[in-house]
């Protein structure tokens, strides 16, 4: 949870007041989240990632990006706890910027949001080639695989900026080139640009060139190897939850990097209010791991089936049970 920000300004008893305030309602939606969301989230993340791997023969090319997704957001529930609960309501001695936790948090928050930014994105443009190209297996459930390894792996790479942060806080002493790679600036706008503009670009084109093609009826509408038409909308509601979840966080690191480049430094009350913003746009950042898989769970015809047959399969052990058919038999791609 976030607490009033330290000044050596003096304060009136109306600013004091609103710095009271925005703590309490922090805290109090902080934790709110970890009271309810959290054990939610945390148990629907991995129920969608061991119903789809323990039926891996019947999973499509979106079900790959969602247990990607789910992934990522188990790694955000990883973060969670420990980013709520301190340091400020807290207050322990080892919580520090420079610390290793810190930066170890940092970078597994900058990864899982790489990878749901750019799952989503490629979720939408894959969609688009299934339905102009259907039975290429250009987006196959095994390219798809192979594309979500790439995802975690540039997302690594991307927050390497971080580390090299982190280390040349420790020995720019020793080495006085590293000094120059103390620009938080610079990493926030590395984010703000890989993190959030490309994805967006990517996916406001995906979505012009799917909303194009339905438009144009075809004889290829009717083939039983396209995808259920549920996905659209599943797909339209996930890309629109995950920019409004995610687009506070990264305006913050828009208003951080600009003050930055341009030499204002926030002040009193200003102040208290940016890092208000920061934390509830954390807080609402670390709730798409909760909205996902929540409508991943509803909208998703299948996974109530896939459910069943898991839970058929541990009840009934190793002799194995009658075979069950999906309502809907898809063929995969």
């Amino acid at each position: 949870m976030w607490s009033c920000v330290s000044s050596n300004e003096t304060d009136d008893s109306s600013d004091q007041r609103l710095c009271q305030d925005l703590g309490l309602i922090l805290s109090f939606s902080s934790l709110f989240y970890l009271i309810v969301c959290f054990p939610i989230s945390l148990c629907y993340n991995a129920l969608l990632v061991t119903v789809n791997l323990c039926n891996k023969v019947s999973m499509t090319m979106p079900d790959v990006y969602f247990v990607n997704i789910a992934i990522a957001g188990l790694v955000l529930n990883m973060v969670a706890p420990v980013q709520l609960l301190g340091p400020g309501y807290t207050h322990w001695a080892t919580w520090d910027f420079n610390n290793e936790v810190y930066i170890t948090l940092l970078i597994l928050f900058n990864i899982s949001s790489l990878v749901i930014m750019y799952s989503t994105t490629l979720l939408s443009l894959d969609y688009y080639i299934e339905r102009a190209l259907p039975r290429t297996y250009m987006s196959s459930v095994y390219n798809t695989k192979h594309v979500c390894g790439f995802i975690w792996g540039g997302a690594v790479l991307t927050s390497f900026s971080s580390l090299l942060f982190y280390v040349c806080n420790h020995v720019s002493t020793k080495i006085i080139e590293c000094s120059k790679m103390q620009n938080k600036e610079a990493a926030d706008a590395i984010m703000m640009f890989i993190g959030y503009v490309v994805p967006a670009i990517a996916v406001f084109y995906a979505l012009v060139l799917i909303l194009r093609i339905r438009k144009e009826s075809t004889p290829l509408d009717q083939d039983s190897g396209r995808l259920d038409p549920s996905v659209h909308r599943l797909l339209l509601v996930s890309v629109g939850v995950q920019f409004a979840l995610w687009t506070p966080y990264y305006a913050t690191l828009l208003v951080h990097m600009l003050s930055g480049i341009q030499g204002r430094h926030l002040h009193g009350q200003h102040l208290r209010m940016y890092y208000f913003v920061r934390g509830l746009s954390k807080l609402l950042a670390f709730s798409s791991s909760f909205a996902m898989p929540l409508m991943y769970r509803h909208m998703n015809k299948n996974f109530s089936w896939k459910l069943r047959r898991l839970l058929n399969k541990l009840h009934c052990g190793k002799q194995g049970c009658s075979q069950e058919r999906s309502p809907e038999q898809q063929v995969v791609t």
